[in-house]
């Protein structure tokens, strides 16, 4: 996993509230087996007309001064839905590496964690000041720093943000659920060769 210490890059406004799992990656998307490749899929029922192929020029992330942005901001309940770990991936594959919303689902909000996104929850009125000035101004940049925890811009805007400390250093090192086992591989590898060799390994569901 890619560590996140810092990020400074263009805003994509999503002024929209209850975005949910199934918005951001439909579920006849699903089928793939690897984390990678969903970003084409991205909020796909809102990019394209009913041909599937056309970009709607009504969806405000298909204006081309938010293409390539890193960051997204939207309304409260983000991510809200069924729990599928594939709405962060897509997110990611897309490029977004930090997501800032009012609130967020708790799953949605765990599995940002575990995959390299940052979810920052700031206030409805913070919100609405990022998203008022990406609105009028296409391009508009933030710094989301997470080592400092602080959201800041170059027109005098700076807002500090919680995160949980153990979460806080699994993305600075950029560290998952896999990644923190491996740093005890020494001792899990002492630990197997103690196993006398006619021990069967259970494996219990």
């Amino acid at each position: 996993m890619e560590p996140f210490v810092t990020v400074t890059g263009v805003v994509a406004p999503l002024d929209r509230v209850n975005v949910d799992t199934d918005q951001i990656i439909p579920k006849q998307f699903l089928k793939r087996i690897e984390r990678t490749g969903f970003g084409q899929f991205l909020f796909f029922d809102w990019r394209y007309e009913n041909d599937g192929k056309t970009p709607n020029p009504a969806f405000e992330l298909n204006a081309q001064a938010y293409a390539g942005a890193p960051i997204l901001v939207a309304g409260k309940n983000f991510g809200c839905g069924s729990s599928r770990e594939h709405a962060p991936w897509a997110l990611l594959d897309y490029g977004f590496r930090a997501v800032i919303a009012p609130s967020f689902a708790d799953i949605f909000f765990n599995n940002c964690f575990k995959n390299g996104i940052l979810p920052v929850a700031l206030t409805e009125d913070k919100v609405a000041h990022l998203l008022s000035r990406a609105q009028a101004n296409p391009g508009y940049q933030i710094t989301v720093d997470l080592e400092a925890q602080t959201i800041s811009d170059s027109e005098g805007f700076s807002t500090s943000f919680e995160v949980d400390a153990f979460r806080r250093y699994c993305l600075l090192n950029g560290l998952d659920d896999i990644g923190l086992s491996l740093q005890n591989v020494d001792d899990i590898t002492q630990f197997e060769g103690k196993r006398p060799s006619w021990k069967p390994i259970t494996v219990t569901a």
